[in-house]
């Protein structure tokens, strides 16, 4: 055996067990180990020997030495006791580093010393050892209870060290629950304070919307009048007028006629705000369409320096779309286009973006352009881009605002890139539908917004047979138990019974377990509610995107 040799013992009887555990532990000490592996050194060679001297009476010589950073305990004994594989060997493989049992009637136990002990010297190690003096049982049945009742008192300690954390702990969570007691009836104040203000916005809106509806109503009949005054004063059979005459009433004609497209522009503009734009969808053949704008566009573009062109690339293209909003976007986009260009090209070009699955009408001019800053504020309504050349153009600022509604409500885009000097260039992509598009039986619509249900409904106009809604979950779940949905598309931000409430709902009830939904929210997270097939964001959701989702939803899968 290798190292530096401290002592041996020879252990016969119970009594040489007490000394070698006590010696164990003493030389433990001395080497500066922690209590804690003093006592699991002694206890190791107190198994030991217990069972090699003790139970079956052999004796073994315990030689203790010391090698760099280790204590290393040899137990020699004769090879026919057999104790290579028992529970003490065991047990005393837990409580040591190392123990080795390789060689027949001999264990070798190792235990780390601890980093940082002194640098007390062999010699005085050993003769410290040596000077111990034999103890009887009954003073080492003493020494452990010193040491139990000191492990007793430091559990206690630990005990109240832990009552006292423990009360903290319940302080802290009541204080915890009373705060977040406090924020929730906040957040319901809040939330009757936010609903509150909804219902008087959604009463102001209604409001401007019939003053809108009345007064353009009221105005359309003067003006019609007026209108059909001057055509007559300046139409064939009636009296002649002289020149000053002549163009004066047609000064009032054409106030009249821009009036009145003032007032139709606005009753339209209240129609987008209201919801009540509901596209109806046919089959749209997209030539016949373009030739129609152009034949139509073609006395409206003014100079002769300038050229209406139509660019459609063959077969016969055709898409399923509400053809009147499509032809009024359009003309709009057009008659910008020929307003702004003074020479040069006005093309309209229709294209298929097969990836994305969608039309595209492309409108390009050569005219005089728009600054980068105004691109998006054109969108507003009453806006026009300040200038000199623009001043020349008569227009109200309501007709791409209204192009851009109506895309909207056809589930569509409508964009604008332009360089001044250079051109304009209006892009509006509206989804195109191939011909395996599945069709939903019965559809649900839960949202308590009702704009937004409205748009879901134009989305799902031509692809669902069935589309019931309702504006919050007590609702959604009366729906349900009265005609049980193909696909039920729900919001989980709702009053009175949240969308997670009524996923529990449906999961309980046997009729209605088995009716796939798609979550539709602002509260996006990463992974699906339970009982969601998919979830979508309210935030720039397209029919495409919503009928993929439908799609893989009734095909089994995941969105």
């Amino acid at each position: 055996m290798s190292g530096e040799r401290l002592t041996t013992i020879r252990v016969d009887d119970d009594q040489d067990v007490y000394a070698m555990r006590r010696l164990g532990r003493e030389v433990a000490a001395a080497l500066e180990m922690s209590e804690q592996d003093q006592i699991r050194v002694a206890t190791a060679l107190s198994e030991l020997g217990r069972e090699i001297a003790m139970e079956r009476g052999a004796g073994m010589l315990v030689t203790f030495s010391l090698d760099p950073g280790e204590l290393v305990v040899e137990l020699s004994f004769s090879e026919a006791t057999g104790a290579q594989d028992t529970e003490g060997v065991t047990l005393a493989a837990r409580l040591m580093d190392v123990v080795d049992r390789a060689r027949p009637g001999r264990l070798v136990l190792r235990k780390r010393l601890p980093r940082g002990r002194g640098t007390l010297s062999i010699a005085r190690l050993r003769a410290k050892v040596e000077a111990l003096a034999p103890v009887s049982a009954m003073d080492e049945l003493r020494q452990q209870n010193h040491v139990l009742a000191a492990t007793l008192e430091e559990v206690r300690r630990l005990n109240a060290e832990l009552e006292e954390t423990n009360q903290g702990v319940m302080a802290l969570y009541n204080q915890l629950s009373a705060e977040l007691e406090e924020t929730n009836r906040g957040v319901v104040a809040l939330y009757a304070e936010l609903d509150e203000k909804s219902t008087q916005l959604r009463q102001a809106s209604d409001a401007k919307n019939r003053f809108w509806a009345t007064v353009s109503h009221e105005l359309r009949t003067p003006l019609n009048s007026i209108i059909g005054l001057v055509r007559l004063l300046t139409g064939p059979g009636g009296e002649p007028l002289g020149a000053e005459q002549a163009r004066q009433v047609e000064l009032i004609g054409s106030s009249a006629e821009t009036l009145l497209t003032l007032v139709s522009e606005l009753l339209d503009i209240g129609k987008a705000e209201s919801g009540r734009l509901d596209p109806q969808d046919t089959t749209v053949d997209l030539v016949a369409l373009a030739e129609r704008l152009r034949m139509t566009m073609w006395p409206a573009k003014g100079s002769e320096r300038v050229t209406l062109s139509v660019r459609i690339p063959p077969p016969p293209f055709t898409m399923v779309a509400d053809e009147a909003m499509l032809t009024k976007i359009l003309r709009n986009l057009m008659a910008n286009s020929l307003k702004f260009t003074q020479e040069g090209e006005v093309l309209l070009e229709v294209s298929h973006d097969v990836a994305a699955s969608e039309a595209v009408f492309t409108v390009t001019d050569t005219g005089i352009g728009i600054p980068a800053e105004h691109l998006e504020r054109v969108f507003e309504e009453f806006y026009q881009v300040p200038g000199p050349e623009q001043t020349r153009v008569k227009g109200t600022g309501l007709g791409l605002p209204y192009a851009r509604r109506l895309a909207e409500a056809m589930g569509g885009t409508l964009t604008l890139t332009s360089e001044p000097g250079a051109g304009t260039t209006a892009v509006l992509r509206l989804p195109y539908e191939p011909d395996d598009v599945p069709v939903v039986g019965r559809v649900l619509i839960a949202d308590d917004d009702e704009n937004f249900r409205a748009g879901v409904r134009r989305m799902l106009t031509g692809f669902a047979e069935h589309i019931d809604e309702a504006p919050d979950g007590a609702a959604a779940l009366a729906a349900m138990t009265a005609a049980t949905p193909d696909l039920a598309l729900l919001d989980l931000l709702m009053p009175e019974l949240d969308g997670a409430a009524v996923l529990q709902r449906m999961a309980d009830d046997e009729r209605l377990r088995d009716v796939p939904v798609i979550v539709i929210t602002l509260a996006v997270a990463n992974r699906h509610p339970e009982g969601a097939a998919a979830v979508l964001g309210k935030q720039g959701l397209r029919r495409d995107m919503l009928l993929g989702a439908v799609r893989q939803v009734i095909g089994g899968g995941h969105a």
